[in-house]
């Protein structure tokens, strides 16, 4: 079985493609308007950077989102690399080993306030991890994500899935504990799930969003489920 069940944006002051001044708006206030506004949907970003947020104020964000949506935020995190944020909001850019370094601070930071706010968050949030990093990110992932969210593409995603196999075995966790996400390219669906991916990001932007790829993809998602 897979499915269609969450909605995400993503932790960006500018767009990534097209116009680089184009419309745009925030992240964690749109997912807060997101919770009130829906009623079944998982809500988070594809993902919120650890650079942006002392690690306490983004728990204590991403636990009032939770209430807000009566527990459907996964708190979706990475550690940056879109320079031209940091750079045009005054953060440091760091380099790709300190920023890792930083978000592997942080997430003990979040757990920890997480247990220790009032009220405290509706369930156990999912933590989602996004990157390919093969020495610190997916040992991070192994270490403390519910669900891994892979960039790659099939011959790539199978040899990492061995590697955060193997981070897993390190620390002796089940990797089958953590569930795998990916981008829904329609030529690599059928691969992808069979090696064990079962969320499926189908990418599209307003202001008046193409739903055809979407489409397309709840049919094959149907026609699998039949």
């Amino acid at each position: 079985m897979t499915g269609c069940g969450s909605r995400k944006n993503w932790d960006r002051f500018y767009p990534l493609s097209g116009e680089p001044d184009g419309l745009h708006f925030e992240c964690w206030t749109m997912l807060a308007a997101w919770a009130e506004s829906t009623s079944r949907v998982e809500i988070g970003a594809l993902v919120a950077c650890n650079s942006y947020r002392n690690p306490e104020l983004l728990a204590d964000m991403a636990r009032t989102v939770d209430h807000i949506s009566a527990g459907r935020l996964i708190l979706g995190i990475g550690s940056g690399w879109f320079e031209r944020d940091y750079t045009e909001y005054g953060y440091e850019f760091g380099t790709a080993g300190s920023r890792l370094d930083d978000l592997a601070e942080a997430l003990p930071r979040i757990e920890s306030r997480w247990s220790r706010l009032n009220p405290r968050p509706t369930r156990d949030i999912p933590v989602l991890i996004g990157g390919g990093g093969e020495k610190k990110t997916l040992r991070l992932t192994a270490k403390h994500a519910d669900i891994w969210h892979s960039f790659s593409d099939t011959e790539t995603l199978e040899r990492k899935l061995g590697i955060l196999g193997q981070h897993c075995a390190d620390i002796g966790r089940d990797p089958g504990e953590i569930e795998i996400s990916v981008m829904g390219k329609t030529e690599d669906r059928d691969k992808m799930y069979e090696l064990g991916a079962r969320l499926f990001t189908i990418h599209t932007g307003g202001p008046t969003p193409d739903l055809t790829d979407l489409r397309e993809f709840l049919a094959w998602r149907d026609k699998l489920n039949a």
